[in-house]
């Protein structure tokens, strides 16, 4: 008596000794479909896919040729994710309506299958490894850093405002030409020129801050005590006004904790810089290069501190 599990249907040997050629229907698909891949990637490529898809949530709009490089890297790295959703999209499907049950036929069994189980383990692993690679090239290039550039400013972050002091060079044995302090009264403004190298030289005073202007694309933290974060735009491509901001929760007044980025031409900022070391305000230097005296993205945060609701007496004192 032979045992029912160990019986061969006759389905089976007939899906078996086709099996060659439902191999190379498969390797005829999956060429097709890496073709069509490739192709679709090259037309996504020669339109402007981040413009269209609005970034894929990334800030448009960058100023330096850093934040470009950034900007590249994610859009690429969201075309990349898309075309690998939807080549597993297409298989899983693919999967349901080729192989689903069709009476008490066995379906084409796939275990064992070399080739596609060394796909599926090299596939993810060369993924990675360029990501990895193409994350790394642009990482090492956005951090760094030139031997002299051209303008050196110090990020002074504080409860809950800032303070920037323009430096004739860098480190903290460079002496401050010129600065500029932010008020409850007025938002503190940083000039800087276009064209040029910057060094950026971060410090707090008290608790952990973040300086932050989207089109620059970086977000860095300030850190209080000796430590002094830096980093550097090799230029700045557009001359305007853009909101700066403080991205690290310190506190109560966090949130208006603002300043401004005010990208001048080369001879203004040089203009700019004569006036404050003569001894002019930053509202008065900015008048004198023809500039807004006073903030175009953000205005001073309301303290509320009055008469009327700060430390008020107690209803009937005095009486």
């Amino acid at each position: 008596m032979v045992a029912r599990s160990s019986e061969v249907r006759p389905s089976a040997v007939r899906h078996n000794a086709g099996a060659g050629g439902g191999r190379r229907r498969g390797a005829g698909r999956l060429a097709g479909l890496g073709l069509g891949g490739a192709a679709l990637l090259f037309l996504l490529t020669g339109c402007d896919v981040g413009k269209t898809f609005h970034g894929f949530g990334w800030p448009q709009g960058g100023i330096t040729p850093q934040s470009h490089r950034m900007y590249d890297l994610w859009i690429a790295s969201c075309i990349a994710a898309l075309a690998v959703g939807v080549f597993v999209w297409f298989l899983i499907f693919w999967c349901v309506i080729r192989y689903r049950k069709r009476g008490n036929d066995l379906p084409v069994q796939t275990r064992y299958n070399m080739p596609m189980e060394f796909l599926y383990t090299i596939a993810p692993i060369l993924v990675v490894s360029v990501l990895f690679y193409y994350t790394a090239i642009v990482q090492t290039d956005v951090n760094k850093l030139s031997k002299n550039p051209d303008v050196t400013v110090e990020v002074v972050a504080f409860k809950w405002n800032w303070q920037f002091n323009y430096r004739d060079g860098q480190g903290t044995d460079a002496n401050t030409v010129a600065s500029t302090l932010g008020t409850s009264e007025v938002i503190p403004i940083l000039v800087l020129p276009t064209g040029r190298s910057i060094r950026f030289e971060e410090t707090s005073r008290d608790v952990i801050h973040s300086f932050w202007v989207p089109e620059l694309l970086f977000k860095r933290d300030v850190m209080p005590g000796k430590i002094r974060n830096v980093f550097e735009v090799s230029s700045l491509d557009s001359e305007g006004a853009y909101v700066g901001r403080c991205a690290e929760l310190c506190g109560t007044y966090h949130a208006f904790m603002n300043f401004e980025l005010r990208v001048v031409s080369p001879e203004k900022y040089d203009q700019f810089l004569a006036a404050k070391r003569d001894g002019k305000t930053t509202q008065e230097a900015l008048s004198a290069i023809g500039e807004d005296p006073y903030a175009q993205t953000t205005k001073p945060f309301e303290t509320r501190r009055t008469e009327h609701n700060f430390n008020p007496a107690p209803a009937g004192a005095g009486r």
